[in-house]
């Protein structure tokens, strides 16, 4: 009993915490597809039913989110760690108001600030892993002419 108990302990510890490294990656590799798949979105100038462009891009990230968004937000809102950022590719500089989301402009949705605390501290502190993801693509022009609302 001893010896087992001995044996126990640090095997555990062990298993937990590879349980939890894993749980991690995997949280982050579908952050990291679901901005990826906001972005693939977005310079398609898609737009959902009643809500304009930068909604419909924020509602795609939280539709591939698997819920993750709202668990990691440290608000629980997973909205508002999204952000959509334009850029204009010759200068690199930020680019906002109406007609920033034209074709040609690069545009970056990130997940900001997401958090998870480990579900087994023992190897390590409470201290959550906080961490972000982001992805980049450029606008293609729009068949309607003109860019979507914003």
């Amino acid at each position: 009993m001893l010896e087992t108990a001995f044996m126990l302990i640090p095997l555990l510890a062990i298993l937990f915490g590879i349980f939890d490294y894993a749980v991690v990656v995997f949280l982050k590799n579908t952050m990291q597809f679901a901005v990826r798949e906001g972005v693939r979105y977005a310079i398609t100038s898609q737009t959902m039913s009643g809500m304009n462009h930068d909604a419909s891009i924020k509602q795609v990230v939280m539709n591939n989110s698997m819920g993750f968004a709202n668990l990691l937000s440290p608000t629980g809102n997973g909205l508002g760690q999204i952000a959509i950022t334009y850029y204009n590719p010759a200068t690199m500089n930020v680019v906002s108001g109406s007609g920033s989301n034209v074709g040609g402009n690069i545009v970056v949705v990130a997940a900001n600030g997401l958090r998870w605390r480990w579900m087994a501290p023992v190897l390590h502190n409470a201290t959550p892993v906080t961490f972000s993801v982001s992805s980049a693509g450029i606008m293609e022009a729009t068949p309607i002419g003109g860019a979507p609302t914003r």
